[in-house]
């Protein structure tokens, strides 16, 4: 009589994802190269907006680099992200490699979208208050709303969020202020 075996899922590592194609769909999430498909337009005008205020304000007070996605960001042997918006201070700008981001950044930003909010509130969220990321932004295109967390001794604490209209506020960029309807309009 046959028996059933089950196969064991091949954990993935970041030299399998480097030999991906370049520009190829995928991050490494928990050792699982997970698809993610193009966003839809209104998910790109809210990184654009974003990034042209973090940009602008960066620059004007010389703090860092803000960089866009996709760039890779290696966390570990089997976490490699794309976020939508990073920012690294200036003190830290050696962590920037020539093929990814070696570290956490200070901040990151998330935009929701369905293919991948499950990981942008779940394994990423973790990893990213266990590698020491300071700042961690989600944005939620439909329900129109930033929330914005800081790391406290490792583990993210809500700082600030504001819904449909008012304002958050960074705390690793002193003095930035973002007004949520600006960013959805």
């Amino acid at each position: 009589m046959p028996t059933l075996q089950t196969e064991k899922k091949k954990t993935c590592t970041y030299k399998d994802y480097e030999e991906l194609p370049e520009g190829a769909p995928y991050q490494l999430i928990g050792g699982e190269l997970v698809m993610t498909p193009a966003p839809v337009p209104y998910h790109q005008i809210i990184i654009g907006g974003i990034f042209l205020k973090l940009s602008k304000y960066i620059e004007k007070n010389n703090m860092g680099s803000v960089i866009l996605s996709p760039v890779d960001v290696y966390f570990s042997e089997t976490d490699t992200y794309q976020p939508d918006i990073i920012f690294i201070g200036k003190n830290r700008l050696d962590i920037i490699g020539e093929k990814k981001i070696e570290g956490p950044p200070d901040l990151i930003i998330e935009i929701l979208s369905p293919a991948t909010a499950y990981y942008d509130l779940r394994a990423k969220k973790d990893v990213y208050e266990q590698s020491g990321v300071k700042e961690y932004w989600i944005v939620d295109p439909i329900q129109k709303a930033i929330e914005v967390f800081v790391n406290k001794k490792g583990k993210f604490e809500l700082l600030g969020s504001a819904k449909v209209e008012g304002a958050v506020k960074s705390d690793i960029l002193k003095g930035l202020s973002i007004e949520v309807k600006e960013i959805f309009e």
